[in-house]
């Protein structure tokens, strides 16, 4: 029997644990999970933190031996074990041949990151040619935008989530007002239905169908960074460019967490962190995407010296010879040390497949989601009791690895007392603790361990409030 077969996460663990003859609790059942996984040799790939090396964490509590809980892969994902060697190779070139590592070794200086540019295309689901390395993530929006956002006295509105990560909407206001509008009347906010956590679907689709017409540009995250909701990309692509709109991603926290197929769903463009699930290090080497259907009518606003075909970079004439897509946005060299964590982390991606990731994730983070469910339901019966309301959506489609998980008491408390059991996770105010394990590292033991410190965690912050 393949457990990561079977149509839901619940149906799994009522087989595994029937098998086994133990309850659906049982550390067992994660103890088998991780036996049958085939991406679980993906964790020797990366350098997890032992308990005592966490700063929070508190050895009269918990084993500092023991490696810890990383359940924060998006907010910043584990060190691959060849960053170090990479970089120290770098570091290596530049003292032994100082500027002839622009054009030698094995990642020359001047066109490095060209050379992992379809092991970074592969996790989006894109073309080697409509993706770009370079900048961060927010320049890189503001450099999309410049191009796509054309407001008219008619078509002048972008339309994204009312609350969008704090960067996306001041770059989308900055925009506006760089082009003379005013973000009050421009910026079109999609908030949630009275009581509801996450936007429906057909909210959006009934949005983009009524407002089209004064939309220049639909622009929404892949995956919402508070919620852990998971957009329907394709549709809402399809819907906005019919009518007439661009549809752009910010995939900070869908790339190397969801399955993408921006080429195939015709996505106009996208940007997205590498720091995140795609583990290139604080401040990484971010990503860029336009869909090669528009690679020669949408022109950067802003050029540079990398944007110039590299065959003739070096004629140094002044002429500028463009190249078509994405890459024609460039503006300058790639920082090579930027580079070298990036492709340490591409290449373990390269060993499985998104699709084999996402398939061992949706098992992951539904048995995250069972185990809450199980032991922090809010009881009737025991109106004292502390609960957990997961306001991500309960449908697997519907969501990264990433369960945002509302607390019934101070979050505060809960999280202090997690750090110093060597649990890192994230919390967001008022009371939400985002919870991401993540296919690439985590294990069902992980998941299994950090539920029985979480309830020790609750018992201790609670006597700290009395």
């Amino acid at each position: 029997m393949d457990p990561f077969d079977a149509i839901s996460p619940r149906k799994v663990l009522e087989r595994v644990s029937t098998l086994l003859g133990c309850s659906q609790t049982s550390n067992e059942v994660a103890t088998y999970l991780d036996n049958h996984d085939e991406l679980k040799h993906l964790r020797e790939q990366f350098i997890l933190p032992k308990v005592a090396e966490l700063p929070p964490s508190d050895l009269t509590l918990v084993d500092g031996t023991k490696e810890c809980i990383y359940f924060v892969g998006n907010s910043l994902g584990l060190q691959p074990k060849m960053a170090k060697k990479y970089i120290d190779e770098e570091l290596d070139k530049w003292a032994k041949i100082g500027v002839h590592g622009h054009v030698q070794g094995s990642r020359p200086w001047a066109w490095a990151e060209n050379n992992i540019e379809e092991l970074m295309a592969d996790v989006v689901g894109a073309k080697a040619e409509e993706v770009a390395l370079m900048n961060g993530l927010t320049v890189n929006l503001h450099i999309l935008l410049l191009s796509f956002y054309k407001p008219t006295a008619k078509r002048h509105k972008i339309l994204l989530e009312d609350k969008a990560f704090p960067s996306d909407h001041y770059a989308v206001e900055s925009q506006i007002q760089l082009k003379g509008y005013d973000p009050k009347q421009s910026m079109l906010l999609m908030k949630p239905r009275p009581g509801e956590e996450v936007l429906r679907t057909e909210d959006i689709l009934d949005m983009i169908e009524k407002e089209g017409d004064s939309i220049a540009v639909v622009l929404f995250s892949g995956v919402q960074y508070y919620t852990g909701q998971l957009f329907d990309m394709a549709t809402i692509t399809k819907a906005g460019q019919k009518k007439g709109c661009y549809v752009g991603f910010d995939c900070a926290h869908a790339a190397g967490n969801a399955e993408l197929k921006l080429h195939d769903w015709g996505v106009d463009f996208a940007c997205w962190c590498s720091y995140k699930y795609v583990n290139s290090g604080a401040g990484g080497l971010a990503g860029a995407f336009i869909h090669e259907k528009n690679a020669h009518t949408v022109k950067p606003a802003l050029t540079g010296w990398w944007g110039h075909n590299l065959k003739t970079r070096f004629r140094m004439d002044n002429e500028m010879d463009l190249l078509p897509g994405i890459s024609g946005f460039r503006l300058s060299n790639q920082p090579i040390l930027l580079v070298c964590p990036l492709q340490a982390s591409l290449e373990v991606f390269a060993m499985t497949s998104m699709a084999a990731l996402r398939k061992k994730s949706r098992l992951l983070t539904g048995y995250l989601e069972c185990l809450i469910q199980h032991y922090y339901n809010k009881d009737e019966a025991q109106p004292h009791k502390p609960y957990i309301h997961i306001i991500t959506p309960s449908h697997p489609e519907e969501r990264g690895c990433q369960l945002s998980l509302s607390f019934s008491v101070p979050i505060a408390a809960v999280f202090q007392e997690l750090e110093k059991r060597g649990v890192a996770c994230d919390m967001r105010e008022p009371n939400v603790l985002r919870i991401a394990p993540v296919p690439l590292y985590n294990s069902f033991s992980d998941v299994h361990r950090f539920i029985i410190i979480l309830g020790s965690a609750l018992a201790a912050s609670k006597e700290l409030q009395q």
